[in-house]
């Protein structure tokens, strides 16, 4: 039993490949999209790097029966349409869940990976843009960029060589390739250390993306090197 658990509901995988005695293992957060759970990303921990401590989370709001969402939103004709309140809401809580974890863990602060798909890229995209101090690199995963989240970025400084592999199906109904574009286009006038990438794929997740997704997360591990005890 945790002294102080995580205030959101997780499932956990510990590291396979165990850190040097004294140093802490990197996390792996995964964040689910809306109308799901924590259950949904879990499964792909099994094709990632053995180091990382993975966490996938509940989002807060409950939908439905297993159906969560890290804020409400309405598919109309126009576009997705939010609620920007409760999307900060969540940001926060994303914010201190971190911090929340690390501690809880006893996991390294300084190699935090936010993986994320759909809502859950859109909410690993506003936390890395507006607190871009507690992540180490983030992977959103068929999303897009919130107008919040691009009025409230950190100062480029802060934001410099931020790592980000930004992924999107070309035959995405749900949101579509014009998205992944937009966060590209917007992401490229950062000075964020940018990777974009497009799939023949729909609103998923594919082998294909998942093994490009696994070999960018193992070098970012491997080009930080082992941390100090």
């Amino acid at each position: 039993m945790l002294a102080h658990p995580p205030s959101l509901t997780h499932l956990t995988r510990a590291p396979l490949v165990f850190p040097p005695p004294g140093a802490r293992a990197p996390l792996l957060l995964l964040l689910h999209g809306v109308g799901s759970n924590e259950h949904d990303l879990f499964d792909l921990a099994d094709s990632l790097d053995d180091r990382f401590f993975v966490i996938s989370a509940r989002a807060p709001i409950m939908l439905g029966p297993g159906a969560f969402g890290w804020y409400p939103v309405a598919f109309t004709p126009q576009g997705p349409v939010g609620d920007p309140a409760q999307a900060e809401q969540s940001r926060q809580t994303l914010v201190g869940f971190v911090d929340e974890a690390v501690a809880a863990y006893s996991l390294d602060p300084a190699r935090v990976y936010l993986m994320g798909f759909s809502q859950g890229a859109i909410m690993s995209l506003y936390v890395a843009l507006t607190a871009p101090k507690i992540v180490a690199g983030i992977v959103p995963m068929s999303g897009r960029l919130l107008p919040e989240a691009w009025a409230a970025r950190a100062p480029d400084d802060a934001l410099a060589g931020l790592p980000v592999f930004a992924v999107h199906g070309t035959r995405d109904t749900v949101l579509p390739v014009s998205e992944g574009r937009a966060v590209r286009d917007a992401l490229s006038r950062l000075p964020v250390n940018l990777t974009y990438r497009e799939y023949d794929m729909a609103h998923q997740v594919t082998a294909e993306n998942l093994s490009d997704i696994a070999a960018w997360l193992t070098a970012r591990l491997d080009e930080r090197g082992q941390p100090e005890p």
